[in-house]
């Protein structure tokens, strides 16, 4: 069994609704290859895509949003707030580690986690008719965009 990455979203984020990719590439250091990119979907069919797949497969899979822009000035100011989001999480580590390390503390509590909570089956990929439909929502919403 591989890996799946993904947002943790709640459910009122306008993030749900953009399209979304999929990033599949070797779990370990071993494998050495070109990830694959997939995509764009809606969210349910690359998540159900990606648990398919690596239900199966010893693979990473990352599920992200892809974020239809329209100018190099809004990519600009994607790439400024995910600079100052990554300010900030590594301000919030050394903060963090005037008070010590506790990650290997986080480790052990997700690791008795996973050992406690039931696997899960993976999804049912969804079949190509469903995927077309969804590629024909995407391609409404991406020309529909700042129209």
């Amino acid at each position: 069994m591989g890996a799946l990455v993904t947002l943790d979203l709640p459910d009122d984020s306008p993030m749900l609704g953009l399209p979304w990719i999929i990033t599949f590439g070797p779990l370990g250091e071993a494998d050495e290859w070109e990830p694959v990119v997939c995509g764009p979907y809606e969210r349910p069919h690359a998540l159900a895509l990606a648990e398919a797949v690596v239900a199966e497969e010893q693979l990473m899979a990352v599920v992200e949003p892809l974020l239809p822009a329209l100018s190099a000035d809004e990519i600009r100011g994607e790439i400024a707030a995910a600079q100052i989001a990554a300010e900030d999480e590594a301000a919030q580590i050394d903060q963090a580690d005037l008070y010590g390390d506790f990650e290997d503390v986080i480790d052990e509590e997700l690791e008795l986690a996973a050992e406690q909570e039931p696997v899960a089956e993976p999804l049912t990929a969804p079949s190509e008719a469903e995927l077309r439909a969804g590629f024909a929502r995407i391609a409404k919403l991406l020309t529909s965009k700042g129209a």
